[in-house]
């Protein structure tokens, strides 16, 4: 035997053992893209024209219900609200959940985009407020129906069930934990293994961001109500004012991340609003603070909740509160736990995503850079026993970040008017990556094999 021949076989014993064969690979991305094509983009041009805030997501669970009915799936339409549960069953062997967020923004959009939303709506709180996918709910679903499509045209290489999620109430961080009071995991087939993805307006398009352990920030928001004794401002010691009240709060508050967790520990308590009061010369009789609380620790979390409260009662016994007038602090209303990838799962998808789309396309160790949150958490809290994985799939070219960091751009921020992505791009990456997790978890061997 010859060494060509002897490499050769080697080449293609390897090929084997790593997975899927290049034309089988060639094969799922041409299929996803002309379903794309033919489908998927108008899907999202819909979703995106026609976006829906947290909990009033109607017409969009009606079409996600729809398209998964049409793919196979048995639909349970309101679940946590308005949640949608599909069942896809294909014999015996492990229960996969494919989650993604379905809720928009109170913005009004200015992105530029021939497709961008118009749309006003009447939010949870009784105040219309113009509404924007800002931040690419509308590329996550579109995904999802991608994948059910995909996956029940290839139900030759797979066994097992798929539990398609579209949850509520990402943005107030409230959908995820009402679809498990709901009885997501009693109600409907409990996952083995749970799998979520975002996409990214600062990654590049054809770049996956996957990594064990830490990938979004706890998020707490906190409301301090203050109980003072009005009175005329020139009058102030026949009161107690609030407003000071609050002002010594607001300072005292710093020194739970400055004093009070290892300066090696990540942790935000910010007072993003501070009301009282509505005339020059009188002295109120209460404020409101609203605060957002970030940590990458549970512990380190409820450490900060619990110094919040803390400082808040004592506060008010400095200046003289009777115990049933002292600060009262609500805090669980918009929630969620640290998100924390599983670490053989994260290792095991790493390398099937490697062999698939190449090692360069995948970003394994990007540094944090801010506290974002995600309510993914909930469905892969230590207490479930369910292992969880998210990863980012990018959404900007490459052409662009680098204008960016040369200062001959911006590029538009989630959570912005100017957000926007590349949706073919984007989806289709974001499809072909799920299917290729979903069947490597429920395959029998390490990916799709054929379309």
């Amino acid at each position: 035997m010859n060494r060509a021949t002897a490499f050769g076989l080697i080449g293609s014993a390897m090929a084997l053992a790593l997975g899927t064969p290049a034309h089988a690979q060639d094969a799922l991305g041409k299929a996803v893209a002309s379903d794309y094509d033919a489908k998927l983009e108008k899907l999202f041009l819909d979703f995106h024209a026609n976006p829906e805030l947290s909990f009033k997501e109607t017409r969009t669970a009606k079409i996600i219900a729809a398209e998964l009915r049409a793919a196979g799936a048995t639909v349970t339409e309101g679940v946590g609200v308005t949640g949608v549960v599909g069942i896809m069953k294909n014999g015996d062997g492990p229960v996969i959940m494919v989650r993604a967020d379905m809720d928009g923004l109170p913005l009004a959009e200015d992105s530029g985009l021939p497709y961008a939303s118009k749309v006003k709506q009447v939010d949870i709180d009784g105040t219309e407020k113009p509404v924007m996918h800002a931040c690419g709910h509308d590329t996550h679903i579109t995904s999802m129906i991608g994948t059910a499509r995909r996956l029940a045209a290839m139900k030759d290489q797979w066994k097992g069930t798929v539990v398609f999620v579209a949850q509520p109430a990402e943005e107030r961080i409230g959908g995820a934990a009402k679809m498990m009071q709901d009885g997501l995991y009693t109600r409907f087939p409990k996952p083995d293994y749970a799998l979520a993805f975002h996409v990214s307006a600062g990654t590049p398009v054809g770049k996956i961001e996957i990594q064990p352990g830490l990938t979004a920030s706890s998020s707490d928001s906190v409301d301090i109500t203050i109980f003072g004794v009005g009175t005329h401002g020139a009058y102030p010691h026949m009161g107690k004012d609030p407003i000071v009240m609050g002002a010594e709060i607001v300072m005292a508050l710093q020194t739970l991340v400055s004093r009070e967790i290892s300066p090696l520990e990540a942790g935000v308590v910010t007072v993003g609003s501070f009301h009282s009061g509505f005339k020059h010369n009188i002295i109120s009789d209460k404020a409101e603070l609203q605060l957002t609380v970030r940590s990458n620790d549970n512990a380190v979390r409820q450490k900060l909740l619990d110094g919040i409260k803390r400082i808040a009662e004592n506060v008010g016994r400095l200046n003289g509160l009777p115990e049933d007038k002292l600060p009262q602090v609500r805090v669980g209303f918009e929630s969620t736990p640290v998100t924390v990838n599983d670490k053989p799962l994260t290792e095991r998808i790493t390398k099937t995503f490697a062999r698939r789309f190449g090692e360069a396309a995948l970003l394994t160790s990007e540094p944090q850079t801010g506290m974002g949150a995600e309510d993914f958490a909930y469905f892969v809290a230590p207490n479930t026993d369910v292992p969880g994985l998210y990863f980012n799939v990018g959404g900007t070219p490459q052409a662009d970040i680098d204008a960016a960091k040369a200062g001959k751009m911006t590029l538009p921020a989630h959570h912005s008017p100017f957000f926007k992505v590349k949706p073919r791009e984007s989806i289709t990456l974001a499809t072909e990556a799920m299917v290729t997790a979903v069947i490597d978890l429920l395959g029998p061997g390490n990916g799709p094999t054929a379309d």
